[in-house]
């Protein structure tokens, strides 16, 4: 699918020691060192050693670089991202700056950054504008967890495949794959760690940047200009445009996640123990919150371990009531104030070592009180009691009896659900009580997807899949294609998965693997044996993986201390964000769905045409394996432009009474003033719409309670619409609505289009 065109071609910046004008006025300085400038999406990952640019400017024009431009969009409350390369053909390029801070938008609207140190970096209430100096790790050999290589090419990522023929049948040897032992993009320093580098000569330096915009953004195109230096003098002027939607995506991702994180892998590479006491665990809880801030921003959600599976620690409270997340703490972009949505209970099967986990009556009385809990304070938050890992086949009656106590409970505990890695067909034939089987996205017969929707149809049940696989989904691989985590985020759509579980995010100490440490500023492996170099594979041995376990590197570093940047918090890794860019797609392809279903179903079709277990196995009787190609193209604008046929849907509707067209009538609908919400910041505002109440609202109009914390749908009685339904008791109208004053009541009448709030002044 090819929907983009590029229909006209400007002069890219060639820069080779003589001042060189584009057809677009820019130019560079005499002398510069930075031979070509461009950018990209994010989803072509550009190795170190990749100069295309220098030699021919329209092999990189894309959807994002125009040749001149950058040029990107995005709805209110998004992350949008592109990434700058900076190409040094022939001559080192030294002491290099870059600076971008501001854009300019409809009536001097502004989307800006302050400047931020290394102290001020988990700070984002007046950083909407973010800049990643980015590192590279070598790929030395293929990543056999993500994708088996031995036997289809195909499922190996594109740039690494050998020549192959038939059903992916490959020859040649590991020289043969293109991007056999180079350099592939990972990790997103803060740029204020590296204010000044240089690029090597026959090397180019990515620059990715984050623009989170905000929910009260004015709609329109915004400009900037982004500044580039060379030993102080200037070299490069790279004008910016963004042009902002018109709706707002929601604060909830569409696309739930859960990931987890080590207490003790950050514990000794932030202060050198697993086992803190004092300052120091006062210290690593404040490093943990900026993991959970971190992934908040890429709208993730974090599970943890090392903790109590009897009672929720105290510092666990901010997260799941939302606390956290505010501006005290120095936070803002997506989800202020919106708990981390998931908590685990006694992940991995740790429950056991404090639960007497073969008597029921204990677990009974456990569960009993983890409902109470999450009933009183965190009633929003999604739990479950993780009841093991990958069982075994003689590990299921195990579970099985395990989900029999919890469904047997006569209390309140008997709403604590079970959740275990296990595939769909053995949940369904061995373990029928479980209620959250969550599995790996393998091979699978027909047998597997039918299993699949037995639970999915079940109404007590969730659904989960977790890590990734070639050519099921995309993969969480370093050298996967730019696109797989998009890929990934779709699929769980596609199939309406509830979570995706990905199973670690600092795995730092490969012990399963047994090589110990890893130094993972210098080291693309991270996970399973390494047994040295065997064609045609590269470096491998049992389950050899290149990043995974690793979504967050250590902004400290006491076990490398060379490598350690010294900071309190993490550094996310490219894979990380480009995951949110699929999780983001979903809140595009949900709002979407609710205006053109249709069109949005045939969108998905066209995108990701075959997921999971709509591949056929070669041998049912060994459904483990099959020959095939991924269905989806790697190709970035294609997916920039399916994003653009998204908005455009959704920028097409009238929403009724859904404002901000998030998808749902609730209370962001009531302030979001840039679409004619209605009141502001909890007071009494009255306003007339310059536009109709569009849709089945439009009858006689429609009255609506705003209850005061109570957050989201205005669909009060859970009919599927906001009606009269909703309604504490009696009508309300025009004439009488200050007799309705303590009961939140909001009044939209046609066609007059006047609309009232009138809170109580508990609200404020």
């Amino acid at each position: 699918m090819r929907t983009i065109l590029v229909t006209s071609l400007v002069l890219l910046f060639s820069l080779s020691g003589n001042q060189v004008v584009s057809q677009s006025g820019l130019c560079a300085e005499v002398g510069a060192n930075v031979s070509a400038a461009w950018a990209n999406s994010g989803g072509d990952k550009v190795t170190r050693d990749d100069i295309r640019a220098t030699g021919n400017p329209s092999a990189v024009l894309n959807g994002v670089w125009d040749g001149s431009k950058i040029s990107v969009f995005g709805a209110r409350n998004e992350v949008i991202e592109f990434n700058l390369v900076l190409e040094a053909a022939t001559a080192t390029a030294t002491s290099v700056v870059v600076t971008f801070d501001t854009l300019t938008g409809p009536g001097g609207a502004t989307i800006s950054s302050q400047p931020a140190t290394s102290a001020t970096l988990f700070d984002w209430t007046a950083r909407n504008i973010e800049l990643f100096y980015v590192r590279y790790l070598q790929i030395k050999g293929l990543s056999d967890l993500s994708y088996i290589a031995y036997y289809d090419e195909r499922h190996v990522p594109e740039r690494m495949r050998r020549p192959w023929t038939g059903n992916g049948v490959g020859s040649g040897t590991w020289a043969d794959r293109p991007d056999h032992d180079k350099f592939y993009p990972d990790i997103a320093v803060p740029l204020e760690l590296h204010p000044t580098f240089n690029i090597a000569a026959g090397n180019n330096q990515s620059i990715w940047v984050d623009i989170y915009i905000p929910d009260d953004a004015t709609p329109g195109t915004y400009t900037g200009t982004i500044s580039v230096t060379e030993g102080g003098s200037p070299s490069l002027q790279i004008p910016l445009e963004l042009v902002v939607r018109n709706f707002t995506l929601p604060d909830e991702p569409s696309a739930a996640t859960m990931l987890f994180m080590s207490y003790g892998n950050t514990n000794r590479r932030y202060f050198g123990s697993t086992s803190l006491s004092g300052q120091d665990l006062i210290d690593a809880n404040a490093v943990r919150d900026r993991h959970f801030m971190v992934a908040h921003r890429h709208k993730i959600s974090l599970i943890g371990g090392n903790e109590s599976a009897s009672a929720m620690p105290a510092h666990w409270i901010p997260r799941v009531d939302g606390s956290l997340f505010t501006a005290a703490n120095g936070y803002d972009g997506p989800g202020v104030g919106v708990g981390n949505g998931i908590y685990s209970i006694g992940t991995y099967g740790g429950w056991q070592w404090s639960w007497d986990e073969t008597s029921e009556a204990d677990m009974h009385s456990r569960a009993d009180d983890w409902v109470n809990w999450f009933n009183t304070n965190a009633p929003d938050t999604d739990y479950f009691l993780y009841l093991t890992d990958e069982p075994g086949g003689a590990g299921y009656a195990e579970v099985e009896q395990w989900s029999q106590w919890l469904d047997n409970n006569t209390g309140v505990g008997r709403e604590l659900p079970g959740f275990c890695t296990v595939s769909y067909r053995s949940t369904v034939s061995s373990m029928p009580s479980l209620d959250r089987p969550c599995s790996w996205p393998g091979f699978g017969p027909p047998e597997e997807q039918t299993a699949y929707n037995t639970v999915k149809s079940d109404p007590t049940k969730s659904t989960c899949l977790y890590n990734g696989r070639r050519p099921q989904t995309g993969s969480f691989a370093t050298e996967d294609d730019g696109v797989a985590l998009r890929a990934l985020a779709w699929t769980q759509y596609k199939v309406g998965t509830d979570r995706w579980f990905f199973w670690e995010s600092t795995y730092y100490d490969n012990y399963q693997g047994g090589t110990g440490e890893t130094n993972l500023f210098q080291q693309a492996h991270t996970f399973g044996s390494n047994t040295g170099f065997a064609e045609p594979e590269g470096e491998g041995g049992w389950n050899y993986s290149n990043g995974d376990g690793v979504l967050f590197y250590p902004g400290t570093d006491k076990v490398f201390p060379a490598e350690s940047y010294d900071i309190s918090g993490p550094i996310a890794s490219l894979r990380l964000k480009y995951w949110r860019r699929g999780i983001q797609d979903v809140d595009y392809l949900t709002i979407a769905t609710a205006i053109d279903p249709t069109a949005v179903q045939g969108i998905v079709q066209q995108v990701i045409p075959k997921v999971l277990w709509e591949y056929e196995v070669a041998d049912l009787s060994d459904p483990t394996y099959g020959f095939t190609d991924i269905s989806w193209s790697t190709d970035p604008d294609d997916w920039l432009a399916v994003r653009a046929a998204l908005a455009d849907i959704i920028d097409s509707r009238p929403c009724d009474l859904d404002w901000n067209c998030d998808g749902i009538v609730s209370f962001s609908d009531l302030h979001d003033t840039a679409n004619g919400g209605i009141y502001q910041d909890w007071r009494l505002y009255d306003a007339y719409h310059d536009h109709p109440v569009y849709g089945p609202y439009v009858e006689g109009g429609y009255y609506h309670k705003a209850h005061c914390g109570q957050p989201g749908n205005l669909d009060w009685n859970g009919d599927g619409t906001v009606e009269y339904g909703d309604l504490y008791a009696g009508t309300p109208s025009e004439s009488n609505l200050d007799t309705f004053y303590t009961q939140y009541w909001v009044y939209v009448n046609y066609p007059g289009y006047y609309a009232y709030y009138y809170p109580d002044s508990g609200c404020e």
